[in-house]
């Protein structure tokens, strides 16, 4: 036993930490920065003041996280974030297709464990800032209620990835809150009666059905008169979490100071929906339902913004601006809401949309006060409209690693973040960013480090694509449905496909193009072909006199017929989609966006894929055939479809397929990186979602590499990741590189996008 005898005064244990980077804000940026920067060498704190990791994306709150995918309901293909992030979302689809948040808890803790040169801080609130000048951190201190121990971390960079900008503020830094005047950036979708100055919180519930009756009464501080919410009709019992966005309450009030009376009227509003679906007789549906789970902090969206070098508006997401420090993207709609929240009867949301994903640069993470302060999340530069877009977590957590490898290549260089905006170590940084996934948008890997550039390279069969097999089902033209292809310029196409017409019609079959060879918005009309159709089976030629100016995707478009129904497929193929004018509501995509007039957008439709098991392309026979898979493609830098699909891909019957990189002259290698298909498109929500299937059918699931003597030097059985790099423990001298790829999924040909060897 240990006594204590009395003493005038205690003082709780005290720890003095030093650390290259000091990143404050485990939300999802913060942990992607910090983890980023670890894996590049420096040594990293990473200080949480909450007891899990992930911020609203984490089990406390519940938001599945998203970015430029947004559902699929947007025209933005083959989009969702790389790099760090992606590593994440494809190993929680692996463990955790069901969307359990409990599980991407520990994800996320397991993968900030595993780094050496990491050291996490959970239930850690930082309460003070000191600075060695005025523009200058020199350490945050921080408190942990749960160990009695306070620290004074002492870094040579600090990142606020902390959301309420806690050491921005400390610091002094320039903040704003609230919407800018329009006269300010002339931003089209300032704030009006429909969307306010500031977005509110959101807290879910969870219920939860047992074999039994379930009696509830409310508390007494619960919501009693309901019709106060115009909405009520949306409430559903079958519905939990992140269905409930739209719970939302605080934008008319201070949603720092306070947040504590913002969650108690959502409390007030939570137990209110629940006794009114309990007690009120209007769900019999509900009797052995159950309130399982409530949240007990609120996901905040939006308070302090931090200013940097450059605050990006409205006017550069939608005028998809290209930016020569572009280091990361974004791509979800600009997504502001009215300020009244639950209590407003106007819309929700109110969603309007770029025609593509958008570049974000550098000087947005960089505070402009502070000179060793980089910012990550939803606090940093841009104006209260661009927040509607950059705010969302994958967007978030894709600017997060962008900062953690800046402040990696700092400290190699011994310089601040500014000093990153000279050219070549812009381009260095971008480079790094990008050899590791980030595919930062027109900036491809540089192949001068790349010794497969310099080899030659040959595949056992390569994919020459006249098209998909009519082996699938009759599809109704029920809505407007088309085939996104890579199309050579300068070349009449025909189309051939099999149709089955209820009665004579006439079916419209368009080809279309975007306006911006890189997006996939069909705004532009090439050619509109009409076919008298006479009832029964039978086969369309589909002839287009019309050329593309230059390569890039296009549409193949049948219009809307419910006469008419199309042969579809059950091959996919990397790099094409079959695609619909259908609606998604869950993206304010009605089939086609008509903005307000002055708004700053532009209208157009919205053309999107089915999600799998449901997803089939649409058979048909292209001539010529495409050849654009071939295996140039695998050191073009480029790691999705962008204008082209960027991929080898072998021949549909291939089981096995073999790529063979030769050289002149022994190479000394130290690694090999291969980036497989993952299927960017899909969104891979972290929670709730429950998806269909763990692993992405495109990626390459097992492999072998081989040096030039035959011997084996690596083997892969049960790969799911994008990005697989092997790395000798001593360099592999060698004048060639054998690689035997194994199909695993049937329908679904062996594609890589590229290869580096270094």
């Amino acid at each position: 036993m240990l006594v204590y005898e009395r003493t005038k005064e205690r003082l709780n244990q005290h720890k003095e930490l030093v650390y290259d980077l000091v990143v404050v804000g485990g939300g999802l940026s913060g942990v992607c920065s910090a983890i980023t920067a670890a894996r590049k060498g420096i040594k990293v704190a990473l200080i949480q003041d909450r007891p899990v990791l992930g911020g609203n994306a984490s089990s406390e709150v519940r938001v599945w996280a998203l970015g430029a995918t947004s559902h699929m309901g947007n025209n933005n293909r083959w989009a969702r974030e790389g790099g760090l992030i992606d590593e994440i979302m494809v190993e929680n689809l692996y463990r955790n297709k069901e969307g359990n948040p409990i599980l991407f808890d520990a994800l996320l803790l397991d993968k900030v464990l595993c780094e050496p040169n990491l050291s996490l801080f959970l239930n850690t609130t930082v309460l003070s800032v000191e600075k060695s000048d005025p523009d200058t951190i020199k350490a945050v201190v921080a408190f942990n209620s749960q160990n009695s121990t306070s620290y004074r971390f002492v870094g040579n960079l600090f990142c606020d990835a902390s959301g309420d900008g806690i050491v921005g503020f400390l610091s002094g830094a320039s903040f704003r809150v609230g919407a800018e005047e329009v006269s300010e950036f002339n931003e089209g979708f300032s704030p009006s009666d429909e969307y306010g100055q500031l977005l509110g919180h959101t807290i879910f519930l969870y219920p939860k059905v047992t074999n039994h009756p379930v009696k509830y009464i409310a508390p007494d501080f619960a919501l009693d008169d309901m019709s106060v919410i115009p909405k009520l009709h949306q409430i559903n019992p079958n519905q939990c979490g992140c269905n409930y966005w739209w719970f939302e309450y605080g934008g008319t009030k201070d949603t720092i100071a306070d947040s504590e009376e913002i969650k108690q009227e959502l409390w007030k509003v939570i137990y209110g929906a629940w006794n009114y679906i309990k007690n009120s007789g209007l769900y019999p549906e509900a009797e052995n339902m159950t309130l399982e789970w409530v949240g007990n902090i609120p996901g905040k969206r939006e308070s302090r913004r931090f200013e940097g070098l450059y605050m990006m508006t409205q006017h550069d997401i939608v005028g998809q601006r290209i930016f020569d420090d572009a280091v990361s993207y974004g791509g979800w709609a600009i997504d502001l809401h009215p300020a009244e929240g639950i209590y407003s009867s106007l819309p929700s949301c109110n969603q309007y949309h770029s025609k593509g994903i958008y570049s974000i640069p550098y000087r947005c993470f960089v505070n402009k006060d502070i000179n060793n302060l980089f910012m990550a999340g939803r606090l940093i530069s841009v104006s209260h409209v661009a927040f509607g877009s950059t705010r969302v977590m994958i967007t978030s957590a894709h600017g997060g690693q962008a900062v953690g490898m800046a402040a990696a290549l700092c400290v190699e260089k011994n310089c601040m973040p500014a000093e990153l905006l000279n050219t070549d170590n812009m381009h260095q940084l971008q480079q790094m960013l990008n050899i590791d996934g980030q595919s930062i948008p027109f900036i491809p890997i540089d192949k001068k480090d790349n010794l497969a550039s310099i080899a030659h390279i040959a595949s056992s069969s390569t994919m020459t694509f006249n098209g998909f097999d009519f082996d699938g089902r009759w599809q109704c033209l029920d809505y407007s449905r088309g085939q996104l292809l890579p199309l050579k310029a300068n070349i009449a196409y025909k189309i051939q496909v099999e149709l089955n017409v209820e009665k004579e019609t006439i079916l419209e079959v368009e080809l279309v193009m975007s306006s911006k060879k890189y997006n996939f918005t069909p705004d532009t009309l090439l050619q509109k072909r009409s076919y008298n159709l006479l009832q029964g089976e039978q086969e369309l030629t589909v002839s287009f006199d019309a050329m593309l100016p230059e390569d890039q995707y296009a549409f193949i478009i049948f219009r809307r017929n419910t006469s008419v129904f199309i042969k579809t497929s059950t091959l996919h193929m990397t790099g094409i989609l079959s695609v619909a004018n259908k609606f998604n509501k869950a993206v304010n995509n009605l089939g086609k966006q008509i903005p307000p007039e002055g708004s700053g957008f532009e209208p157009f439709e919205f053309f999107t894929p089915d999600r799998r098991p449901n997803s089939e392309n649409l058979g048909m026979k292209i001539i010529p055939a495409l050849s654009c898979f071939n295996v140039d493609n695998l050191t073009n830098g480029y790691l999705r479809p962008h204008i082209t699909p960027n991929a080898w891909v072998a021949e549909w019957d291939s089981n096995f397929a073999e790529l063979t990189i030769e050289w002149e002259r022994k190479q000394i290698i130290h690694f090999v990186k291969l980036f497989f298909d993952t299927d960017a498109d899909h969104p891979m929500e972290t929670i709730q979602w429950n998806h269909f299937e763990n692993v992405m059918p495109f990626c390459v699931n097992n492999y072998d590499i081989y040096d030039d003597e035959g011997n084996k030097v690596y083997e892969k059985e049960s790969n799911h990741q994008t990005i697989n790099k092997i790395e000798f423990k001593e360099p592999l001298v060698t004048s060639s590189l054998k690689m035997v790829f194994n199909k695993v999924f049937s329908g679904y040909p062996i594609s890589v996008f590229e290869i580096e060897i270094r």
